[in-house]
């Protein structure tokens, strides 16, 4: 595999690469470049990890390490599951189950615990970090962890995390920071930093947000994404068939044309169509529905027009623009997620020691 078709798999289905250049020139000059991304272990794993799996996929065919790293200090600070190391271990090992269930092998992966690197380089590193990054800095880049920097309820070791995220970067020798849109900040304060520092500055790599079920913000998408902190805004990667036709029925989708368009938007496309934003029950078909030559059957009685099958997302947002009833839309979406999570319904079928343990931590029933 030449350098264009690596670069082409390392960046499809991506909404930005900061930059290209760079890119390019790593995988010219290093056979297998270092490429990490972050999860705090904080919840029960969504339907949105699929879009990660997708795109671990294709790094590991592109030649490239991969490092999936657990942020359970992060997660301790930023006072997830109770702020109890012991839980979010355990939710961290139901985690790399999750990954497998997805598609992952463990062999062709490196899971990293952040307790595993923080000896006092690594402290070092963060202070130096500190040194060169601004109060104002901090407070902005706290977005990421779900926190406003006004807010009273913030603990002064929570302003160490967005120095934190850079140091693990730095630590772990990464080349390409990878995630979704919502970990920009973190990433750019990372390139900052090395510029500042003379260190290696990571490529930055952003895919886009799998949204929740509820009516989305497209004024900012963060807010609206499928989250495991969230779990009744989304569909969790082991849910049966039936509650994910139950959640889907809830989920927002007006009739076509009945639109709020603060919340929905219906705008011209270069090629002089229609395009529908904001409507997460589309979003989610177009993210992780249409891969591979996949097809989306609708089903509906023949009095209103009769079962089809379309093989694009294109294809699919026309006929809910032409008419297409959101309980048909809705049905057919929720139909196609579970058959895409059968592996990972199975999977835990068969492996649920993990899952057991962090639902029993949680006091959550399987």
């Amino acid at each position: 595999m030449d350098i264009e078709q690596r670069y082409d798999l390392i960046t499809r289905n991506t909404l930005e690469v900061v930059d290209e250049e760079s890119l390019r020139k790593l995988l010219a000059e290093k056979e297998r470049p270092r490429l990490y991304i972050g999860f705090e272990p904080s919840g029960l794993c969504h339907f949105g990890w699929m879009l990660v799996a997708n795109k671990i996929r294709d790094y590991i065919e592109a030649g490239l390490e991969v490092i999936i790293f657990f942020a359970d200090w992060h997660a301790q600070i930023n006072g997830k599951l109770g702020g109890s190391l012991e839980t979010i271990q355990l939710c961290a090992e139901y985690m790399k189950d999750s990954f497998e269930s997805l598609g992952i092998p463990r062999d062709k992966v490196t899971f990293v615990m952040a307790s595993e690197i923080l000896d006092n380089d690594y402290w070092a590193t963060v202070i130096r970090i500190g040194s060169e990054t601004s109060i104002a800095r901090v407070k902005r880049a706290m977005t990421i962890m779900g926190r406003k920097a006004d807010n009273d309820e913030v603990k002064t070791s929570m302003m160490l995390y967005p120095l934190m995220q850079p140091a693990d970067i730095f630590k772990m020798d990464i080349d390409i920071g990878y995630g979704g849109l919502d970990q920009r900040r973190a990433h750019m304060l990372a390139r900052d930093v090395a510029k500042k520092c003379g260190w290696k500055a990571p490529v930055a790599i952003h895919t886009p947000l799998v949204p929740g079920l509820k009516a989305m913000n497209r004024m900012d998408p963060a807010a609206s994404k499928m989250s495991k902190s969230k779990p009744d805004s989304g569909i969790l990667i082991h849910d049966r068939p039936e509650d994910i036709e139950k959640k889907l029925h809830g989920a927002f989708c007006p009739m076509p044309g009945e639109y709020d368009n603060s919340v929905i938007k219906v705008d011209k496309t270069e090629e002089g169509g229609e395009a529908t934003t904001g409507n997460p029950v589309l979003e989610i078909a177009r993210l992780l529905l249409f891969s591979g030559g996949s097809k989306l059957k609708i089903e509906r009685p023949e009095k209103y027009g009769g079962s089809f099958e379309v093989a694009s997302y294109e294809e699919l947002e026309k006929a809910y623009q032409n008419g297409l009833h959101p309980n048909d839309l809705k049905h057919a979406v929720a139909k196609g997620i579970a058959d895409s999570l059968a592996g990972s319904r199975e999977y835990f079928e068969r492996n649920p020691d993990n899952y057991r343990k962090f639902c029993e931590a949680i006091g959550r029933e399987i």
